[in-house]
């Protein structure tokens, strides 16, 4: 027979032991920094900081990265934005960078073979402007010496002398043939319309109509002979063209050289300036030859364009074909590049090609390219946010491409993706030889491993920023250092020892461990800016403890209003939470809210209700799809431990159902598994737990209790909800004991646990959590295998016992083997 033990009705002295675990020293529920140990009045005392503070690994990193220059070794910086990351990467390149000598500049210039195709000039860094400025300076020369040139006396008289010549040889041939039509009688006469033929008589042409009175055989006579003399000067005038380019030729030749004469002198100084660049010199010749052939070009007057006598905007002189298009300029650089990439599109990457719009229509030229951070960066170091990288169209795929092909080929992202077929400039791509480093968070850096080939290939050195920092000797004073530090560089007043050390623990707090600092030096510096700010309301020219609490309480409460509104709705009864008094399956749960900047605790009520089943524990978040994975796991473990404890030879035969009251949204975390198995023995041996208490922390199949997350703000969430009830002296907390190490609690609730208003428990094992909870104790198995009587653990065993059986009675089972 099932004897059903009551919890409020224990029996012998087996139930009577208190539970053997004390409430927490107050010692251990923060770790203090006692300022008197501070071997400095003010900051203003401490030299500056002079390394990185607890970034070992990721320094170590960055130096490697720097130092290999084998293709794919590029760094992508991963970890928590606030880390520095981006400060400390900038600082190594940049003092890395100014070891290294300038890179080339490099320069587009005009390709007179092919003019779409830009040519890429490197030149010494210094040079390019140089190249640019004595280019410009020769078609100003040009334009002065090449029509000088053709103004001389000389030259007008060489050129009369070529014309004459022509003309002289197209009278000749026609002198011939004149000579020859008047030897036979024939007249050639020249007409508006051209050249005829026409009879003779008596010295005298003869008129049509006496030509007509004429005998047939002396007509015809004549007729032969003028048909004759046409094609005799039909022949003349076909040689005619031909005489006609010979002249142009020579002409043409006398051009060239004057002009070679000219522009020679000219062209041999910059070859001479250039020599040690043979691509400059051999661009120099085909820039000769070009205004050689060209030269009408220079001697040609400008003209300002109009239509319907409106002047329209002038156009580029072809002459701009001569000019230099410095790409990227190293002139006044004292070392490598280390650029940083703020908007890195595809186009501010790989570079641009501008067009003008003129008449209509979109124009472009060798001049109108434009740089991108690759070229800047060229030579040196470029430094780009993974995430902006990322979420830009095709900028990805472009830096990609750069990085495997060793080269920056400039085209839009119309011509790389083949969606226009119009002709337009391809400029040679330019040899690339940079350092890239992503700086991103550790989500994005594991995505891209993963998920890109290429990635692993391109980016072989990860530098792991870590948003921790031990808490030692050696890390306490650098990290006062660095406080030291970040006051003079940002010019805010010097903190006195007290503040120090409140910093410290501040720190400590905001990295959720006691025996832990900070590595986010950004929310560190805000804090510093704040109490500058407060200490300066206050009058104060040193900053002091009470200004560190001022800005660290303002911070709280710019960002409190939802947990102000949560606790006002459980202390008007809208949110059922109890602080006093014993229920039975019911527990005081804590979990944390996070909202970005501001994390705080709430209680939270879970119920457990059990009755006759086949073994299921029934999660309800789970079953609505409110409840995530791993809480879904921590509630699968439960239904573990109650068989692998209390049902090892039986079936387990409860039907369990679980459910967080009031939860209207998601949950996930496995840190309510205890508080959910407390419930279900609460509700499975009908004993009533305190109230007065909450739980947290997480369960395994063993019945040992887990560290978890967040355990100072679930404390202080409870907490703040009893004070704001009135504390009683006996609500408090049970957490993990692997937790006491992370303890950074408010000073508000150090003060109420040494005063003996507030207990914080930390617990091993679930069996000293439901001691604890219901003043009844877990009870162990004896040398015969059971549980003491009125134990906890003896009035689940027993309920489960009894469960097993009716399932047998009702079920039918339990028949001999083989029976049917």
């Amino acid at each position: 027979m099932f004897l059903r033990l009551r919890a409020h009705a224990p029996s012998g002295s087996e139930v009577t032991r208190m539970p053997t675990v004390k409430p927490l020293d107050p010692a251990l529920l923060c770790r203090r920094c006692d300022p008197d140990i501070l071997p400095f009045q003010t900051t203003e005392e401490i030299e500056d900081l002079d390394r990185i503070v607890g970034q070992a690994r990721a320094v170590d990193a960055v130096r490697f990265g720097i130092e290999m220059r084998h293709g794919g070794y590029n760094i992508f910086a991963l970890g928590h934005p606030g880390t520095g990351r981006h400060a400390l990467v900038r600082q190594f390149l940049e003092e890395e960078a100014v070891t290294m000598p300038p890179p080339p500049d490099w320069c587009y210039v005009n390709d007179f073979a092919q003019p779409h195709k830009p040519r890429a000039l490197s030149l010494l860094p210094g040079r390019g402007i140089a190249l640019r400025r004595d280019m410009e300076r020769l078609v100003e020369d040009l334009r002065t010496a090449i029509p000088g040139a053709f103004e001389t006396e000389e030259y007008r008289a060489r050129k009369h002398v070529i014309e004459e010549e022509f003309k002289e040889r197209q009278e000749k041939d026609f002198g011939a043939v004149e000579q020859e039509a008047k030897a036979q009688g024939i007249a050639m006469l020249r007409t508006p319309v051209g050249l005829a033929f026409a009879p003779l008589q008596d010295g005298e042409i003869l008129p049509p109509d006496k030509f007509e009175e004429l005998p047939e055989a002396e007509r015809k006579r004549l007729e032969e002979k003028v048909g004759a003399l046409k094609e005799r000067l039909q022949q003349s005038l076909h040689q005619m063209p031909r005489m006609e380019r010979e002249a142009r030729e020579k002409v043409k030749a006398l051009n060239r050289e004057v002009t070679t004469f000219a522009v020679g002198h000219l062209i041999e100084e910059l070859k001479r300036d250039y020599a040690d660049l043979p691509e400059v010199v051999r661009y120099l010749e085909e820039v000769q030859q070009d205004v050689v052939e060209n030269s009408d070009e220079f001697r040609r007057p400008e003209e300002t364009p109009t239509l319907m006598g409106i002047p329209l905007p002038a156009m580029k002189p072809s002459f701009a074909r001569y000019q230099v298009n410095l790409l990227v300029d190293h002139s006044a650089s004292k070392g490598a590049p280390v650029i940083d990439g703020e908007y890195p599109t595809y186009q501010n990457l790989l570079g641009r090609i501008e067009h003008l719009a003129q008449m209509g229509a979109l124009t472009t030229d060798f001049t109108l390219i434009k740089a991108g951070l690759l070229h800047r960066a060229n030579g040196g170091y470029l430094l780009l946010d993974a995430q902006r990288v990322l979420s830009q169209p095709f900028a990805w795929e472009g830096l990609k491409q750069a990085l495997r092909s060793g080269n920056v080929q400039i085209e839009s992202l119309a011509q790389a993706l083949s969606l226009v077929s119009t002709v337009s400039l391809e400029p040679e791509p330019i040899p690339l030889d940079l350092k890239v480093v992503l700086v991103g968070p550790a989500w994005i850096y594991y995505l891209l491993c993963q998920l890109d080939p290429d990635f692993n290939e391109l980016f072989k050195v990860a530098a792991d920023f870590d948003d921790q920092i031990p808490r030692d000797g050696e890390t306490g004073t650098l990290y006062l250092r660095m406080i030291a530090t970040v006051a003079r560089k940002e010019k805010l007043r010097p903190l006195d020892r007290a503040a120090a050390a409140r910093v410290i623990e501040r720190s400590a707090r905001l990295a959720g461990d006691g025996e832990k600092l900070s590595a986010r030096i950004q929310s560190i510096t805000d804090l510093l800016r704040e109490t500058d700010h407060w200490a300066g309301r206050a009058g104060r020219k040193v900053a002091t403890a009470e200004d560190v609490q001022k800005a660290i309480d303002a911070q709280v409460h710019r960002s409190d209003r939802l947990r102000e509104r949560m606790q006002e709705e459980i202390r008007r009864g809208t949110i059922l939470i109890d602080t006093k008094g014993s229920k039975t399956g019911q527990v005081n749960a804590l979990s944390v809210i996070d909202l970005g900047q501001f994390a705080f605790g709430r209680p939270s009520r879970i119920t457990a209700r059990t009755r006759l089943g086949t073994g299921d524990v029934v999660d309800i978040e789970r079953e609505v799809e409110l409840g995530g994975p791993i809480h879904s796991k921590g509630v699968l473990i439960l239904s573990s431990y109650l068989g692998g404890r209390y049902a090892t030879d039986r079936p387990l035969s409860l039907q369990a159902s679980l459910v967080f009251e009031q939860s209207y949204s998601g949950v996930e975390g496995d840190s309510a598994s205890c508080a959910e198995l407390y419930a279900l023995l609460s509700a499975l041996s009908e004993t009533p737990i305190r109230q007065s208490l909450a739980v947290t922390g997480s369960v395994n199949q063993h019945g040992e209790v887990q560290a978890i997350g967040g355990v100072n703000e679930k404390i202080e969430g409870f907490f703040d909800l009893c004070q704001a009830g009135g504390l009683t002296g006996e609500q408090g907390v049970l957490m993990p004991a692997s937790n006491v190490k992370h303890l950074m609690l408010r000073q508000e609730v150090v003060d109420a646990a040494a005063a003996g208003r507030f207990q914080i428990y930390a617990v091993e094992t679930i069996d000293q959590g439901i001691e604890l909870l219901t003043g009844v104790p877990a009870g162990e198995r004896d040398v015969a295998g059971q549980f003491p009587e009125g134990t906890i653990n003896q009035r689940v065993e027993a309920r489960m016992i009894d469960l097993s059986e009716k399932r047998m009675r009702y079920g039918g089972a339990g028949k001999p083997e083989g029976e049917a």
